[in-house]
């Protein structure tokens, strides 16, 4: 590949700005940080995805504290450019007419990427083809089926129809957009004037097509029958290639990527050997090689303003050179809390305008704000409530703000989120909680810098990577987390943060794991982290320029952006 050559870099999510809803969470806020370093570092990348007319949802919290879900709509016209340029793809035998918005990304150096937001809400379409772009992650198996063949499908053929005819690489960030490998096959089939695309043309489309997976979770990969793939797509010839299209009766879109991709990764260490086991050669089809590139954050997006004016004085030049932050290990002691200060007093004020809660600037604060789903264990913190109440009586005073939404099918989220809201009361006066609805952009960006230490509980080895993690360490703020995703590269013990270990969890069984890993987390707030905040300061801010230094210097998308290109777009 030549230097100069695009990119395209698919994507069902990208968060563009805090008030466009185009993204649901951590999937979504990678994608926008990717772009953004992309565009900081002048990489040949043009981004695609889905205009998501009705957002991903906006959370209210019930009277009975459970949660509710609403649309959450945008200004479409004054958000994004319409360009003239159309496609059309074939659903169910109907041409569906297909439109993009266009988004630039400006990076610190001046380059701008070009983001294409697909859009079929047409009058040339009917009422149901017209609403595929309306809801992220919403809808039935077919719904979904629908918009991942608009996003791979349709978004190479608006890429063609925008001129961009010789596409280099084609990114497939998660598995929602493996349909585009289709359309490269058959594209390649008409250019050869042949009717059906051959094992040349397999091979030809692998060599230009990267795929990063996102999860060992299996909700996260979609798979969809054979017959309702057939069905949307118009067509039965797919099955014929069994080792490409066909997974036990259905097309997996995991495998699918896997099969026509020259380069597949994990997004860490640890998550690249789970996909390794987990994402098995199948039916007897495929042999793939599975390396890993670490996530990372945008540092200029996610640094507090009163971090950033710190990091601005003593590291000028870091939004550029992101490995120019290790120096914060010389950072003042006295600036550095002065810093975290600010960014906690505008937590606080959060918390007042939005609750009922009041929050102690001085008491310890532990932060857990994520997507609320049950492996990710946010009620681990809460197991033993008097256990927790004795702790903040002989340490000191303890606070946590939660804040997270569940998916709107998941009803074991939406439950632990209410028992969570409802213990509230029972920990009082000792412990105080407070759930803040809504999470978002803007709610991550006052929670992550303004609590003490950021928890993070998944059940191992689910957690894929975990970047509000990371947004954490740039903020000079800890980890108390479980060794899993990017923390077990992170993680140096005494420096960085703190390692919610148990020797023996392998051997568990869930419930028994649960129990193993809330003492050790008790143990570690007793012992360690709770002291050490009270009675040693300067050992604490250590730590926090620890995290900035070690942590945030490496774990960042401009050197995760650098690893694609030598890996992935340019070997």
């Amino acid at each position: 590949m030549h230097p100069n050559e695009i990119v395209a870099y698919f994507s069902m999510e990208i968060a563009l700005r805090p008030e466009l809803p185009t993204y649901s969470g951590g999937l979504g806020i990678l994608a926008g940080d990717t772009i953004r370093s992309a565009a900081d570092l002048k990489a040949p990348i043009v981004a695609v995805s889905l205009i998501h007319r009705k957002g991903y949802f906006n959370q209210k919290i019930s009277s009975d504290d459970w949660q509710n879900e609403a649309p959450s709509t945008h200004p479409i016209e004054q958000a994004y450019g319409e360009l003239e340029q159309r496609a059309i793809v074939q659903i169910e035998n109907r041409s569906v007419h297909i439109r993009a918005w266009e988004y630039i990304v400006l990076g610190q150096s001046g380059h701008e990427i070009r983001t294409l937001l697909l859009d079929t809400d047409l009058p040339e379409n009917t009422p149901y083809d017209r609403s595929l772009t309306d809801e992220l992650y919403g809808g039935d198996s077919c719904y979904r089926l629908c918009q991942e063949i608009v996003l791979g499908i349709g978004g190479v053929r608006i890429l063609r129809a925008l001129g961009y005819k010789e596409v280099a690489r084609f990114h497939m960030n998660e598995g929602h957009a493996a349909l585009l490998v289709l359309e490269l096959l058959d594209e390649r089939a008409r250019w050869f004037n042949r009717k059906r695309f051959n094992s040349d043309d397999v091979e030809a489309i692998r060599r230009r097509c990267v795929f990063t997976t996102h999860t060992p979770v299996p909700a996260g990969h979609d798979r969809f029958p054979n017959d309702l793939v057939a069905k949307m797509l118009g067509r039965n010839d797919i099955f014929d290639k069994q080792e490409i299209f066909c997974c036990d009766g259905e097309v997996n879109m995991t495998y699918l990527a896997l099969n026509l991709s020259h380069y597949v990764n994990g997004v860490a260490r640890k998550h690249g050997e789970v996909s390794r086991q987990i994402l098995t050669p199948h039916n007897g089809h495929g042999n793939y090689t599975i390396d890993h590139i670490t996530n990372g954050v945008h540092l200029a997006t996610w640094a507090a303003p009163s971090l950033a004016k710190l990091f601005d004085k003593h590291m000028p030049g870091w939004r550029e050179d992101n490995a120019m932050i290790r120096g914060a290990l010389a950072l003042p002691i006295a600036e550095v809390e002065q810093a975290h200060a600010e960014a906690k007093k505008a937590l606080i004020e959060t918390i007042e305008q939005r609750s009922r809660a009041n929050f102690d600037p001085d008491a310890f604060t532990i932060g857990f704000a994520r997507r609320f789903a049950t492996y990710k264990r946010a009620n681990l913190l809460l197991k033993d409530r008097n256990r927790l109440k004795r702790i903040a009586r002989e340490i000191g005073p303890l606070q946590i703000v939660y804040a997270g939404k569940a998916h709107p099918q998941d009803q074991g989220g939406k439950q632990m989120m209410r028992d969570i809201i409802q213990a509230e009361q029972e920990l009082l006066p000792e412990v105080k909680i407070v759930f803040l609805e809504n999470y978002d952009w803007n709610l991550a960006k006052v929670i992550i810098p303004g609590v003490d230490v950021w928890l993070n509980t998944p059940l191992p080895p689910l957690e894929a990577s975990g970047t509000s993690g990371m947004k954490a360490a740039l903020n000079g703020v800890p980890n108390l987390s479980i060794l899993d995703g990017w923390w077990i590269e992170g993680y140096i013990e005494n420096v960085t943060g703190w390692a919610i270990e148990n020797p023996s969890e392998s051997r568990l069984e869930s419930s028994n794991r649960n129990d193993a890993d809330a003492n050790s987390l008790y143990q570690l707030l007793e012992e360690q982290v709770m002291p050490t905040y009270y009675k040693e300061r300067q050992r604490w801010v250590n730590t926090m320029r620890s995290a900035i230094s070690l942590n945030a210097s490496y774990f960042n998308t401009q050197r995760m952006v650098q690893q694609y290109v030598l890996k992935a777009y340019f070997e």
